[in-house]
C-alpha cells in the first residue's frame, strides 16, 4: 500500500475513534495538532482507501505483511523551499540497505517519491552549499558512506570507492538520522563502531566525524574520524547498556559535545556527554556531568539550538516510569507512547515542556525516532509511528499510561507503522498550528 498527500484536521472536543483498523501502515504525515486536551482528529480517505485516524499527511505506508517496517525518519528543506523526506526499511521483510526519498512542493500537503536506493541505511538527510546529501552506512552495521544530489533528490552519486563517497571501509558502523551541525567552520555529525561485532548497544563504541564546510564531502580524504571511545558496563551503579545515536552539539562556551542515548534498566531517562576535541581527532568521557537526566534518553532524540529563545530544543519520546505486571516491557526504551517538546537553557538540565502525542497503550502504539528542523518560524518533523494492522496484526510495543500529563490529544488510534511530518511553531513555542492561519495558543 502506498499513499501521498493525505492531510486531516482537528477540532476541540472529544477524541473520536477510527470506525474500522486499517493497515499497518509506515507513513510519513503533516501533523495538525491544537491545545485542546483532547482533539477530534479526521482523516479524509483517498479514493479506494481507508486509513485510520493518523495527525498528517501520508506519504508513505508499509504493510504488515511485508514484514519491511519503515524506520530512520529523516527531513531537511531545500533552497528553493521545497521539503525532502527520507526513510529505510528493516525487519525480516526487508534486505535491511534500502532508503526511499520523497519531495514536497508546497511544504508538506503533497509528496512524492523521487527515489529508492539500495546501499544507503540509517541515513541523515542534509542541504549544504545548495547540495542535497545523504549521509548513514551501506547497510546494517555496514560502511560508512555520503551521497550527493543536484536534482533535489531525484538522482544520486554512487559510493563506490573512497573517492566517491565511501568513507570507511571497514565496517561495523552504527548511526541515525541525527544532526550535521556546522561549527566553527567544520561540519560535524555522530557516529558509533560496534566492536566486538556481536550485539546490540552494550559494544557500540562512541565517536564524531567532520569536514571542512568547504571540503568536498563525498571524498573520504576530507573527512577526521575521532576515536571510538568504548562504554562499560560498571557505569551507572551496572545499569549501562550502551549508547548510541549520538548528536553533535555545540555549547554555548563553544565546546563540541557528543550527547548519546543511553540504555538504561529504570527511570529516570539518562544521556552521556562526550566531549569532542576542537580539531575532531579526540572523544573523551570528562565533562562535569558524565550523565544527566534526560527525558527520553532511552529512545532516539534530535537536539537543535534555536537563537530565538536561547534554548536547546529536543522532540523526545518520554517515559516517566516503569509499567508494572508480567506483560510490562522492563526497560524505559520499550515504552515509545509519549512524544514531547523538551528544552534546556545548558544541556544539562532539561525540562518536559509540551505533551505532543500520547497515546495510553503502550504495547502497539509508539511515537518514535523524531527528526526535525526550524523551518522560518515552524518547526517541522518526520515521526515513525505505531498503529494497528489491517491484518489483525500487531507492532508489538510495551504498554504504560500517563493519566496525569496534559497532552495536546490523545489519539485512540489503531496500531501500525507510521512515518510522519508535523508543523509547530519554534521561538517560546507558545504556539501549535495545522496550517499558518489557523494557530491556538499554549499556556506558559
Amino acid at each position: 500500500m502506498k499513499t501521498s498527500g493525505l492531510l486531516n484536521s482537528m477540532s476541540g472536543g472529544a477524541t473520536r475513534k477510527a470506525s474500522r483498523a486499517t493497515g499497518l501502515l509506515a507513513m510519513i504525515a503533516m501533523t495538525a495538532l491544537l491545545s485542546s486536551p483532547a482533539a477530534e482528529i479526521s482523516l479524509a480517505p483517498k479514493t479506494g482507501q481507508r486509513y485510520a485516524l493518523v495527525p498528517g499527511v501520508v506519504i508513505d505506508c508499509s504493510p504488515a505483511s511485508t514484514r519491511a517496517y519503515i524506520g530512520s525518519p529523516s527531513i531537511a528543506v531545500l533552497p528553493n523551499g521545497d521539503y525532502v523526506a527520507s526513510h529505510d526499511f528493516f525487519g525480516p521483510g526487508s534486505s535491511n540497505n534500502r532508503t526511499a526519498v520523497f519531495r514536497s512542493g508546497d511544504r508538506g500537503k503533497l509528496w512524492k517519491k523521487v527515489a529508492e536506493i539500495e546501499g544507503q541505511w540509517w541515513s541523515t538527510l542534509f542541504v549544504h552549499r545548495a547540495a542535497l546529501y545523504l549521509l548513514g552506512t551501506s547497510r546494517e552495521y555496514g560502511d560508512v558512506v555520503i551521497r550527493r544530489s543536484r536534482d533535489e533528490g531525484e538522482t544520486w552519486t554512487t559510493p563506490t570507492n573512497q573517492a566517491t563517497g565511501r568513507l570507511r571501509d571497514d565496517g561495523q558502523y552504527h548511526c541515525a538520522p541525527t544532526p550535521l551541525l556546522e561549527h566553527r567552520g567544520r561540519l560535524w555529525r555522530g557516529i558509533e563502531r560496534r566492536e566486538p561485532p556481536t550485539g546490540w548497544g552494550v559494544n557500540f563504541r562512541a565517536g564524531m566525524m567532520s569536514a571542512r564546510v568547504d571540503a568536498d564531502l563525498i571524498d573520504s580524504a576530507s573527512w577526521t574520524f575521532s576515536n571510538f571511545l568504548p562504554g562499560d558496563t560498571n557505569w551507572l551503579g551496572g545499569g549501562f547498556g550502551g549508547w548510541l545515536e549520538g548528536n553533535a552539539v555545540a555549547t554555548r562556551d563553544g565546546r563540541l559535545l557528543d550527547i548519546l542515548r543511553v540504555d538504561t534498566p529504570g527511570c529516570p531517562e539518562k544521556a552521556a556527554l562526550v566531549q569532542i576535541s576542537s580539531d575532531g581527532r579526540v572523544a573523551v568521557l570528562d565533562t562535569p556531568q558524565r550523565f544527566i537526566d534526560f527525558p527520553g534518553g532511552a529512545k532516539k532524540f534530535t537536539i537543535r539550538y534555536d537563537a530565538a529563545s536561547e534554548h536547546y530544543w529536543s522532540l523526545a519520546t518520554v517515559t516517566e516510569s516503569l509499567p508494572r505486571g508480567s506483560a510490562a516491557v522492563k526497560r524505559p526504551a520499550g515504552i515509545r507512547n509519549t512524544l514531547a517538546l523538551t528544552c534546556s537553557s545548558d544541556l544539562i538540565r532539561w525540562e518536559v515542556r509540551r505533551i505532543l502525542l500520547h497515546h495510553p497503550d503502550t504495547l502497539s502504539h509508539g511515537f518514535q525516532y523524531v527528526d526535525w528542523l526550524f523551518d522560518g518560524d515552524d518547526l517541522i518533523a518526520v515521526c515513525r509511528t505505531a498503529f494497528d494492522d489491517q491484518g489483525g496484526q500487531r507492532a508489538q510495543f510495551p504498554r504504560r499510561q500517563f493519566p496525569h500529563l496534559p497532552p495536546v490529544c490523545q489519539i485512540p488510534l489503531p496500531e501500525a507503522r507510521r512515518l510522519q511530518t508535523f508543523r509547530i511553531k519554534s521561538g517560546l513555542t507558545r504556539r501549535l498550528c495545522f496550517h499558518p492561519e489557523r494557530t491556538a495558543p499554549l499556556p506558559d
